[in-house]
This record gives C-alpha cells, sequence and structure tokens, in this order.
C-alpha cells in the first residue's frame, strides 16, 4: 500500500447525507487519508448516494460511472440510500468496487484499507433492517468550507408516506443520545461555526423510540445555551410538531431562527390521505398561525407535490386557495414521481406529465408572488446578516434567521460575521442591504 491515499466524495441528496460526508472525511483524514476536493483526480472516490426519485439515482450511478472514467485505476465506493436500495443493480451495471449501505459508514476506513490490501475482492455492506435500530454514531468537529454546520440528531424514519421509499432504505427512527449531541455542538462553537442547523431523517420523531417527552425542545433549550453558538436553526419538521407548549418554550430562547420548514405536501385532505400524511389542512394552518403568534416576522416554507395520482383539478384547487391562505416565505414545488416499491407508484389514475408541468408552473408563479411579498415587507428594516460567501470584492452573500436570502454591499471582509444589514429592495428572490 502507498503511504498516503487522496480520497474525494461526490455528495447527492439531503442534508443528512451532507453530514455523514463530513463525518466520513474527518473519519478518513484521522486514519491518514488524505481528502480533496470532488473534482480532483483521486486514488479514492466516494460517491454518496440519494435514492429520494428515479432521477437521483440515476445521477448516482452516472456519479459511479463518471469516477472510474477519470482514473480508470481509482478505487470507486458507493455509499448510502441508493446503494441500500439497490446494491445488486449497482454492483452489476457499474464499476463500483465497495458497497456500503446507509448502515456501517463508520467502517470506512476500515473497509478502505481491507480492500487496498486485496484489490481483487468487492467489499459488499449492506445490512438489513430488523425492527429497532441503534443509532449509528458519525461525529464531525469542524466543517469544510461553511458558516454553518449541519448536526446530526436523528436518522429513520417510520411515517410511511405512500409516496416515499425512505423508510425502507433509512430504517426506523432512531435518536441520537442527548449528551453527545451537545458535546458536538461544544466542539463546532470552539472550531468557530455561528450557526448549527439540527438535521434528520424525520427530526420531529427525534426522543420517539426511546419514550422521552419533550426530547426536541429539551435538547434545544441546552443547546441555546453554549457559548459561541449564535444561531440555532431547525431541519424540515412534521406540522404536528409544532403544540402552543413547544412553539412558546421555542420563542423564549435567545439564539432560536424564525424559520421552520413545514413539509405541506398538498392542501387538499382527499390527497394528504392518500399520501397518507398524518394531519388535515386545517391542522397544518392552525399551526402556522401558532408559530406567527409567537414570532411574528417567522419564514414558513414548504414542499408541495403536484400531480400526485388521483389528484383533481378541484383538489388542485384547494392547493392553490391553501397556499395563498397561509402564505409561505417559500415554496418548493415537486412533479410527482413513481417510486416502485411505494404505495403510491400502485394507484390508478396517475396523472400525465403534461398535467403537472402545468401544475407545477401555476404553483411555482404564485410561490414566487408571494415570497414577493413576504420579503417586501422588510424593506427599510436593519436585519441580523450571517455572511457566508463573498460574491465579489464588496459583495457578500448571507441570511437572515427567517432565512432570507440578502446581498449587501460592503467595502470591509465581513464573512463570517453577524452584521446588520439596511434592507433597501427585493430583487427576483433575495435582499439588497448595505
Amino acid at each position: 500500500m502507498k503511504n498516503k491515499y487522496t480520497v474525494s466524495f461526490t455528495t447527492l441528496g439531503c442534508k443528512v447525507n451532507q453530514f455523514e460526508t463530513e463525518a466520513m472525511t474527518e473519519l478518513l483524514e484521522k486514519e491518514g487519508f488524505e481528502v480533496l476536493p470532488h473534482d480532483m483526480e483521486s486514488d479514492i472516490y466516494i460517491i454518496n448516494t440519494c435514492a429520494v426519485t428515479k432521477e437521483s439515482e440515476r445521477k448516482s450511478r452516472q456519479f459511479i460511472n463518471k469516477a472510474k472514467r477519470n482514473n480508470p485505476d481509482a478505487l470507486v465506493v458507493a455509499v448510502g440510500c441508493s446503494v441500500q436500495l439497490n446494491g445488486e443493480k449497482l454492483n452489476k451495471e457499474t464499476s463500483v468496487d465497495i458497497i456500503i449501505g446507509t448502515k456501517n459508514k463508520g467502517n470506512i476506513g476500515k473497509l478502505l484499507k481491507e480492500k487496498l490490501d486485496n484489490m481483487e475482492m468487492l467489499s459488499y455492506e449492506i445490512e438489513d433492517f430488523k425492527g429497532k435500530e441503534e443509532f449509528e454514531e458519525l461525529k464531525i468537529s469542524t466543517v469544510h468550507d461553511k458558516t454553518r454546520a449541519n448536526i446530526k440528531i436523528q436518522d429513520g424514519c417510520s411515517q410511511f408516506c405512500s409516496y416515499c421509499i425512505i423508510p425502507y432504505v433509512r430504517g426506523p427512527i432512531r435518536s441520537r443520545n442527548h449528551d453527545d449531541i451537545v458535546e458536538e455542538v461544544k466542539k463546532i462553537a470552539a472550531n468557530g461555526y455561528k450557526e448549527i442547523v439540527l438535521n434528520g431523517i424525520h427530526i420531529s420523531s427525534y426522543g420517539k423510540d426511546v419514550q422521552k417527552k419533550d426530547a426536541l425542545i429539551s435538547l434545544i433549550e441546552d443547546i441555546d445555551k453554549i457559548e459561541g453558538i449564535e444561531r440555532i436553526r431547525l431541519g424540515s419538521l412534521e406540522p404536528k410538531l409544532i403544540t402552543e407548549d413547544f412553539i412558546k418554550r421555542y420563542s423564549a430562547l435567545g439564539k432560536v431562527c424564525d424559520h421552520f420548514h413545514l413539509s405541506l405536501q398538498s392542501g387538499s385532505d382527499s390527497v394528504l390521505k392518500r399520501m397518507n400524511r398524518k394531519y388535515t389542512s386545517t391542522e397544518y394552518k392552525n399551526n402556522t398561525e401558532l408559530i406567527r403568534k409567537y414570532m411574528p416576522d417567522a419564514g414558513i416554507t414548504t414542499d408541495i407535490i403536484v400531480g400526485f395520482p388521483g389528484e383533481t383539478n378541484e383538489e388542485f384547487d384547494e392547493t392553490i386557495d391553501f397556499v395563498k391562505a397561509v402564505r409561505f416565505s417559500r415554496i418548493h414545488v415537486f412533479k410527482y414521481s413513481v417510486r416502485e416499491g411505494t404505495k403510491a407508484a400502485e394507484m390508478e389514475n396517475q396523472v400525465e406529465d403534461s398535467i403537472k408541468s402545468a401544475r407545477s408552473k401555476q404553483l411555482i408563479d404564485l410561490g414566487n408572488t408571494i415570497s414577493r411579498e413576504f420579503m417586501q415587507q422588510f424593506i427599510g428594516r436593519n436585519l441580523p446578516v450571517l455572511v457566508e460567501t463573498q460574491k465579489k470584492e464588496n459583495l457578500f452573500e448571507g441570511y437572515t434567521t427567517n432565512y432570507l436570502k440578502v446581498l449587501i454591499k460592503s467595502d470591509n471582509n465581513i464573512k463570517n460575521q453577524i452584521v446588520s444589514a439596511l434592507i433597501r429592495n427585493v430583487k427576483n428572490d433575495f435582499l439588497s442591504g448595505e
């Protein structure tokens, strides 16, 4: 074996995947590997795959094959959700050398060294989920080239929405130990990071597997006490998490962000029922009103699927009316795509692509209009902005607590600082300030 091998990562999919890539990067650096940027030629390519859609699986295979083309002698490793779902298929259709599912990512250094000792062997590490599972501890102490740090607090999902493959590839819910999370955040704070984002596959279920009441808000309250951390942001939430007790305790803290990503998927109760979502549109709207009661400037963002099987014009119109009533700060619109292995894939009355496209455009246009209206209320106000990137010599980009993008003109280097920006106007999807 060489004294030092180079490794580069390609990460597809969600913020949990991004966290796990950071954790694997740290593990490999400690074991003597040199981690390079994803676009550099390396001895080892690791593709952290996604399986949320057929397109994400296609991209995963594409990056696996591209790695071998970049360096025919390289070791190519596929890890993650697409591997867990279709490991055998990936083995047959790509030039992969090591296959690791959504478990055992913490063993990646050991598996790499074993493979480098015996290049003839295919390393195949996919372990099925069997009822109750333990949380696999992956840790980070720093994040590469970023201002905010994603912290994984939970894995798995037990919701089984009818369109979603994730419970099958991530397994049942399991929560990370409270004290381990707090210790990791302290290390992140010591390395100069001002904002952390609590993420997981379904963070609203944090603590439920160990029957711990109020586990998530209790965790947030403890993180709020950590010196150095100035912002605490939450990943995607289940709407039913928002109770008056939760939002009252949350809004009383000094470091939390007034941004909530509440997955909606549809504003029609009949569609929500077919999706196996666990709330009604009325319950959802009541929860958004609770948020605004305690945090009036809160940005509420959401995901909506158009063209779900059987969605009628009337049901889509219900979604349009609902969006107008709630006034989201931003909407992410997805056209439903068939996902083999889910109940929705077997449903009758699949919606034509042309109808999905038309509905998608209508909803995106409406979302953009409402988003601009939301942003306009902040013109003339001073907002705290965490500056993340420098776009040009005197132009910087960052985000407000309620997750609005702001471009700031400054003659000073304000990167990685929280500054007060006077908002002058709205341009496209961002605010401009100084």
